[in-house]
């Protein structure tokens, strides 16, 4: 991805936060200079990987498979301290977050606001391959069952949990605009905590066509 185009999306998501009321910590905003000033200060931010995380899967086409993440809090994988995480997303219409599942992570997603969520799901055998059996799952404490790849929608204020080891992809539903979308879960672990059913790229190669508007959790180590 270029900068530019992430510098963009950046700025979209800030508004979308705004509008949706949402308030994002104060180094959110910080500047290059502020970073480097108060780096000796953030060592839980760069270690349990806090921050602005944008993906577009390496298929470089985000608006259509692509994903704008903030790690609001987590802890540190293998490491003790915090035995949670949290983050808040936004997911375009009909912008698709992949198939997917976690070995370790057990999590709520939330639609927090905006418009209307759709997942589909699919539980996994030995092999991690799709099964055809239905599922059960909690939605906002009730058990729901669920059939494999039918659509569950989720207005705003609903939750779905997600057990290890199911596979589900999610985007939001067209024609009702983006959906502010929370994540509380157990420790996150993206470097190794991610079972995609494809062989993709969780996080993209930057091409540094302009300077970056915010920097993301992969830029901690190479511009500070």
């Amino acid at each position: 991805m270029k900068r530019s185009e992430i510098n963009a999306i950046i700025k979209d998501a800030e508004e979308f936060f705004a509008k949706q009321n949402f308030k994002l910590p104060a180094w959110a905003s910080w500047s290059l200079e502020t970073w480097k000033e108060r780096k000796e200060e953030c060592s839980e931010i760069f270690d349990c990987g806090l921050g602005w995380d944008i993906t577009d899967f390496g298929g470089g086409r985000f608006h259509e498979r692509g994903l704008v993440l903030f790690t609001l809090r987590n802890g540190r994988p293998g490491s003790g301290g915090k035995p949670y995480a949290e983050k808040i997303m936004v997911v375009g219409e009909n912008q698709e977050t992949p198939f997917h599942f976690h070995w370790n992570k057990m999590e709520d997603i939330i639609n927090r606001g905006g418009g209307r969520m759709a997942f589909e799901l699919y539980g996994s055998d030995s092999n991690e391959e799709f099964t055809s059996e239905p599922l059960t799952v909690s939605v906002d404490g009730v058990m729901t069952p669920v059939r494999p790849g039918v659509p569950l929608i989720l207005d705003p204020g609903s939750s779905l949990t997600l057990p290890q080891h199911v596979y589900h992809r999610f985007y939001a539903v067209e024609g009702g605009g983006s959906v502010l979308c929370g994540e509380v879960s157990m420790v996150n672990d993206d470097q190794n905590d991610n079972r995609f059913h494809e062989s993709l790229g969780r996080f993209p190669e930057i091409t540094e066509d302009e300077a970056p508007h915010r920097l993301m959790v992969p830029d901690y180590r190479n511009f500070l």
